[in-house]
């Protein structure tokens, strides 16, 4: 299913333009429906939510006609004479998104930008967690122009999730949530064969290198611990420290977490879960910096859960807290006998979305980043430089495949065709060469493509039969024992010599 002809790119970048219009104005309201519904303080949903996606939009509007215009392949061999090829960049078509709750703006903004932009028709599944917030937001983007055939959403529940993608068209499906429910969002779109970008859980590391800055590791790791209350899939859920660096990183992080304060949970499960791992990791050997662990501050289910910040220290690898495996403000550290054991031990983790890494030697680090094995490396800083409206977040492993936000995910909510026209003047034969001209092809493949080559093509194989060498060749047979012009068959051979000569 395509979308109308009327929505024209241009037409798409004016609404983008409103919509960002709209944004600025219902600031102060959407940050607010934020804070009821997850806990974000106001000042925090302004900063880490609407500014950036104020910004997503001003990016789009600059530079998506670039990206999404026609481009000319290039380089074309002599013998495509006549032929033009270009690539044309068209829309998936009915793209589904299924939305989060810990950032219910931001991510769900700056993929229905993408999706809009490119053309596509889109159906958002708003979260369950935050319906208000997300419900105004899809109210502006279409007040903003993008009509009811082009922007539909679904009623915030979570059995609309399963029911959206069993019973609509849809070319693609964009997921963002745990490692766990993006399981089954891929079972369900393979089985109809449909496309997915799944964004799942990060619980990545922080890599401290004995030369580090361990101050500034210590203030940027903790604060992207407890921003969000540390429920952001690309915040560090463990820290590995080499030995060098360690004792001071340790006494940095421990005057941040002495003055920590509680933070709003998701839920109580949330804080169960995470409180079960920290237990589960003292009683294995590790050690709390703030010396003792608080019961639940408030135990009624009916309010917001409390949990102060955590840091546990001396970890090891074998704790199931190191996996990360929670959505909480808690941070493992894990003690690394130099900078290439701390890689080694990172590597050893599986889910790997956004992985910072602490050095002074950035040119190493610059190089070391391909190979860390993550979507998106951050030398210096965790999680802020990753704001930036043009980067692109891509999921290794359990944390999910595909590419979003940034020019890669533009580009990915589009499909590449290649269009070739052909001169009626210029054209290739449509018959096959006649033995002289393929003579002369020859000739001209090899002076064109192997003239300079200094590599000798393999020599020809013997053609030998499975018969010719079941055949005992011995050194002293001569034409005297074997008449001239006949051959030994095997067959002539008694039959327990042939046995001996296959064993």
């Amino acid at each position: 299913m395509t979308v109308p002809p009327s929505w024209a790119l241009s037409d798409r970048l004016a609404w983008c333009k409103r919509f960002r219009h709209l944004l600025a104005s219902a600031a102060p309201k959407l940050a607010k429906l934020a804070s009821d519904e997850i806990g974000k303080p106001e000042p925090q949903a302004l900063a880490s939510e609407i500014m950036p996606l104020l910004a997503s939009c001003r990016w789009h509007e600059r530079h998506a006609k670039r990206l999404l215009a026609d481009s000319t392949l290039r380089a074309r061999p002599f013998w495509l004479m006549g032929q033009r090829h270009r690539t044309r960049r068209a829309p998936l078509g009915t793209v589904a998104i299924i939305a989060t709750w810990n950032y219910p703006i931001n991510l769900l903004g700056v993929q229905l930008i993408q999706a809009l932009i490119a053309g596509n028709r889109v159906i958002v599944k708003p979260s369950e967690r935050s319906p208000r917030t997300q419900a105004y937001l899809l109210k502006l983007a279409r007040h903003a122009g993008a009509d009811e055939a082009t922007l539909r959403w679904t009623e915030p529940t979570r059995e609309a999730g399963p029911r959206l993608l069993a019973s609509e068209h849809l070319d693609h499906v964009v997921f963002t949530g745990s490692t766990e429910v993006g399981r089954l969002v891929a079972r369900v779109a393979a089985e109809r064969l449909i496309p997915t970008t799944l964004e799942l859980s990060g619980c990545d590391s922080a890599l401290v290198q004995s030369d580090a800055d361990t101050t500034l590791a210590a203030r940027s790791i903790w604060y992207a611990l407890t921003l969000n209350s540390g429920q952001s899939c690309m915040a560090p859920r463990r820290v590995i420290v080499s030995e060098e660096a360690y004792p001071s990183f340790i006494a940095a992080l421990s005057f941040l977490a002495a003055g920590a304060k509680p933070l709003p949970l998701i839920d109580h499960a949330a804080r169960d879960r995470a409180l079960a791992l920290v237990n589960q990791a003292l009683s294995a050997g590790a050690r709390s910096l703030l010396g003792v662990i608080e019961p639940p501050l408030n135990a009624d289910a009916s309010a917001r859960p409390l949990m102060r910040p955590l840091v546990l220290v001396d970890c090891t690898t074998d704790m199931p807290l190191t996996q990360g495996e929670h959505f909480a403000p808690v941070l493992s550290v894990i003690r690394a006998a130099s900078d290439a054991a701390a890689i080694n031990l990172h590597r050893s983790y599986d889910k790997k979305l956004a992985t910072s890494i602490y050095t002074r030697n950035t040119s190493r680090a610059r190089t070391l980043a391909a190979d860390l094995s993550s979507g998106v490396v951050t030398i210096n800083d965790t999680i802020l430089p990753t704001a930036h409206p043009a980067a692109c977040i891509t999921g290794i492993g359990s944390s999910g495949w595909g590419v979003s936000r940034g020019v890669e995910g533009v580009l990915a909510m589009t499909r590449p065709v290649t269009v070739s026209v052909t001169s009626s003047r210029m054209r290739i034969p449509a018959e096959d060469p006649d033995p002289t001209a393929a003579k002369m092809l020859a000739r001209l493949t090899r002076w064109l493509y192997a003239r300079s080559s200094v590599v000798a093509p393999p020599p020809d194989e013997p053609t030998t039969t499975a018969t010719d060498s079941s055949v005992r060749h011995t050194p002293n047979q001569t034409s005297s024992s074997t008449p001239q012009g006949n051959e030994i068959k095997p067959h002539a051979q008694p039959h327990h010599a042939a046995q001996d000569h296959a064993s």
